[in-house]
């Protein structure tokens, strides 16, 4: 089983957030119990801004047994048509494509499992995948 982490769980982790931090511990320790962890390349940029060093950040992730995964067009093509959908109906500029690829990297590569807090964003737009926190 492969699960996607959005940079809401690994931050409320790492900055100890007062209000969600013990939750996001829980749900990732779960998640790897289960199987693979994955951090797409902008939650990868979003979480680097906590740390330093590129190898601080690494060591941390890999202690916590989550590994870069890559875009692949895939990815690029389901996030784009995604939000296109989304501008088309009036989407405000609040989502931007990046969260897009967040939730399309989840549908394809992270098994369709996605661990978030922005649960509603997330659920709206990729029905197809499974959203906890």
């Amino acid at each position: 089983m492969r699960t996607a982490v959005d940079s809401s769980v690994l931050l409320d982790v790492l900055s100890a957030e007062p209000r969600f931090a013990s939750a996001s511990e829980r749900a990732l320790r779960e998640a790897g119990r289960k199987g693979a962890l994955l951090a797409c390349p902008i939650v990868w940029a979003e979480v680097q801004s906590h740390f330093a060093r590129p190898e601080e950040m690494r060591a941390a992730m890999g202690g916590a047994g989550i590994v870069f995964d890559p875009f692949d067009e895939a990815c690029a093509a389901l996030a784009g048509r995604i939000w296109a959908d989304y501008r088309r109906a009036g989407g405000s500029r609040q989502h931007l494509i990046a969260d897009f690829l967040v939730g399309a990297h989840a549908q394809v590569r992270g098994g369709g499992r996605l661990l978030s807090r922005d649960r509603g964003f997330y659920r709206r737009y990729f029905a197809q995948v499974a959203v906890t926190a």
